[in-house]
């Protein structure tokens, strides 16, 4: 097979580490074909760089918010009305812009984007490559993007809030594996760091609960996966699990998802300023199942997403 192609390192500025380097300033693709492209349907979302004025739609789009659920999204949307001090014209009401579309939901309330990116890698990855790619096509600049949801959490009490320095795979390798022609391609998992660090000062002047930066494993699925005792099928024991958690507990893993390392990944390569910040809904060191009444998750669930929109205010300006 011939070699990769050459282009996948076109016009991307590293550190001397390797490492991407995280940057303000136009959306860039690192694909040559999109250009030539006599029209880019963004099909998931129901838009099209023909069919719609992308850049009069979402020009002027700073922050993207991506949550797994497409009504926890919608409710994002209607909290960030209120704190943007938004107007919508009498009679008329937020709309789902992809509705046409049974897959994503997509809500824009000023320069914010409410996405959902459903459940695990494959349906994130969907949406990413999109929601990039409509950036792009609308000339966005300097947009910051934030991966709001909740976790299994390890030796933290539930609703502690954890935000991702590092994403990791379910062998602790800091990358996401992709296979592309026929070849296994790993692209790296990375966080801006100051980016985590301004969310956690935030988060910390809030004494109702914890904010902590740390490691989140990121699996393909809920149960095996992540060492569930009570999935359909199960081939360990009790103790198996338990000397997992407590080993990659040790390694610095303070929750467990199922997008983080995707999100990261192409953050990074996108070059992205980027951030994960998610809500402990159990401790997976004393329990597997989540038994924490609806009204506590829907207030848990909720931690993550107030600390964005103190972020997104600030930088506005609004406080």
């Amino acid at each position: 097979m011939s070699e990769f192609p050459k282009f996948l390192d076109l016009d991307i500025e590293k550190d001397i580490s390797g490492r991407i380097t995280p940057r303000d300033g136009p959306i860039t693709l690192r694909n040559p074909h999109i250009p030539k492209l006599k029209e880019d349907v963004l099909y998931h979302l129901n838009l099209s760089d023909k069919a719609n004025d992308l850049p009069a739609m979402f020009g002027d789009v700073k922050f993207v918010c991506f949550g797994g659920s497409p009504k926890r999204m919608e409710k994002f949307a209607q909290f960030m009305v209120g704190q943007l001090n938004e107007k919508i014209p009498a009679g008329m009401t937020l709309s789902d812009i992809s509705h046409g579309s049974d897959r994503y939901v997509l809500y824009k309330v000023g320069p914010v984007l409410s996405v959902s990116h459903g459940m695990g890698i494959p349906s994130l990855s969907i949406v990413f490559h999109e929601v990039l790619k409509m950036l792009y096509h609308a000339d966005c600049k300097d947009v910051k993007f934030f991966r709001l949801g909740t976790s299994g959490g390890l030796g933290l009490e539930p609703g502690t809030v954890v935000i991702t320095d590092a994403a990791v795979d379910g062998l602790l390798r800091p990358y996401m594996e992709v296979a592309t022609l026929g070849m296994i391609l790993q692209h790296p998992a990375f966080l801006d760091r100051d980016l985590c660090e301004q969310l956690q000062e935030i988060g910390t002047k809030n004494q109702q609960y914890e904010t902590v930066i740390g490691k989140t494993m990121c699996t393909y699925d809920f149960y095996e996966g992540q060492a569930r005792l009570d999935g359909a099928f199960c081939d360990f024991t009790e103790e198996d699990k338990m000397a997992f958690l407590k080993r990659i507990h040790d390694r610095g893993v303070l929750n467990i998802e199922m997008e983080s390392l995707c999100f990261a990944a192409m953050a990074h390569r996108a070059a992205v300023k980027s951030a994960i910040i998610c809500c402990t809904i159990v401790d997976r060191l004393k329990s597997d199942q989540i038994t924490a009444s609806h009204e506590t998750l829907e207030e848990w669930q909720e931690r993550p997403q107030k600390i964005v929109a103190k972020f997104i205010r600030k930088q506005l300006g609004i406080e």
